[in-house]
């Protein structure tokens, strides 16, 4: 990226997206948040958009575009709903996963279903005692001929239940820590795989997140992805994208909290005036704007970075995944303040932007784990 302004390819993406969003996403996100309901038809939407295709530099032979235009497409999304945003993660690391481990029959099979959203994705690595302590994880897969025999437990696992194929993290040596870890595609339906409890949560409360129980679940051999051993070095180079998405849904969700305060403090008269004309709410709103920008513009070189295969692209998807979702938790708790007593109500956005906003200072590693990743790049 020589500079900060758009190409206009990046503009008419930007405004497709937005024209998109307003339509087929935001008439109906306070709804489906409010029952928690996963609407199928509308990933179906997003996916004939090409939204959730073969978007990314990996696959650019195969018609995919940069990591920054999938970023402001991402943007643009969780403006309208955070949820149908965050369903595109791991719908989009198994794709490059595949793309870049995968046999040519892993390729054949799944990647024209993945990118014309036929088949939706899910990535399975988070266990009740293994969060960020990845080399904890007691799910096994014990080697029979020509199968795997897999047993365990994973949860929080985004698209849980809904999805058609899990990229699934497993211990093939036990005693090996990280390097005992390895990585298979398994399909829904398989015997032996079911799922357990749905989470009830605080945001994103559209997308679903399920248990995934596996109970002597036989795959074929031939759905491990990569070699033996090699499943948490996927899941680290995964982790970048998956931080670069974060950061980006932050952004978008912390645009549609500004323009909603600044349409509200306009309209919201009090002491005879608009509140937008009083100091104190003029200051917190130049703070949010810069807020929003700087998280932005991170997030925007880390996209760079990452389309240019540059070694410091680690470094800034960590820093732009903690800066854009702490970003995004101080503007939507500014938010709220700003419409006051309406901004605690449902009948208003502001509550459901705060409660979806906490959720990016946690998954795809937390922010305490991005800025562990950061200092020590600083350091080596």
């Amino acid at each position: 990226m020589t500079d900060f302004r758009l190409t206009d390819e990046q503009r008419a993406i930007k405004e497709t997206a937005r024209k998109f969003a307003e339509k087929e996403l935001a008439p109906t996100a306070a709804q489906r948040d409010e029952e928690e309901v996963f609407d199928r038809e509308i990933f179906s939407k997003i996916a004939r958009m090409g939204f959730a295709g073969l978007l990314l530099p990996a696959c650019r032979g195969e018609g995919g575009i940069s990591y920054t235009n999938f970023v402001i497409i991402e943007e643009e999304l969780a403006r309208c709903c955070c949820a149908s945003a965050v369903c595109l993660f791991p719908h989009m690391v198994i794709q490059t996963c595949i793309y870049r481990w995968g046999t040519r029959e892993h390729k054949d099979k799944y990647l024209e279903g993945l990118g014309n959203g036929a088949l939706l994705g899910a990535f399975a690595m988070t266990e009740p005692h293994a969060g960020s302590d990845v080399a904890s994880l007691r799910t096994r897969a014990l080697r029979e001929g020509d199968t795997y025999v897999l047993n365990g437990t994973k949860c929080f696992c985004t698209n849980g239940g809904e999805a058609d194929l899990y990229l699934v993290m497993a211990k093939t040596d036990p005693h090996g820590g990280h390097k005992g870890i390895s990585a298979f595609l398994v399909e829904k339906g398989t015997k032996g795989f079911s799922f357990g409890k749905k989470e009830k949560k605080m945001g994103i409360r559209s997308n679903p997140t399920r248990e995934l129980i596996f109970e002597d679940c036989r795959i074929p051999a031939a759905q491990l992805l990569g070699r033996e051993g090699e499943g948490f070095k996927i899941a680290m180079i995964s982790m970048d994208e998956a931080r670069l998405f974060s950061a980006a849904t932050s952004v978008g969700l912390g645009q549609a909290t500004l323009e909603h305060a600044i349409n509200y403090s306009k309209e919201r008269v009090q002491f005879g005036q608009a509140i937008a004309n009083f100091q104190g709410l003029q200051f917190m709103m130049a703070e949010m704007a810069a807020d929003l920008e700087a998280a932005r513009l991170l997030t925007w070189y880390a996209a760079d970075l990452m389309d240019r295969e540059d070694k410091l692209a680690t470094r800034y998807t960590a820093m732009a995944k903690f800066f854009a979702s702490d970003m995004a938790m101080r503007i939507t708790t500014q938010g709220v303040q700003i419409f006051g007593g309406y901004g605690y109500m449902r009948d208003y956005p502001m509550e459901r932007y705060m409660r979806d906003a906490k959720i990016g200072q946690i998954f795809d590693g937390t922010n305490e784990i991005q800025k562990i990743v950061v200092a020590r790049s600083l350091l080596r």
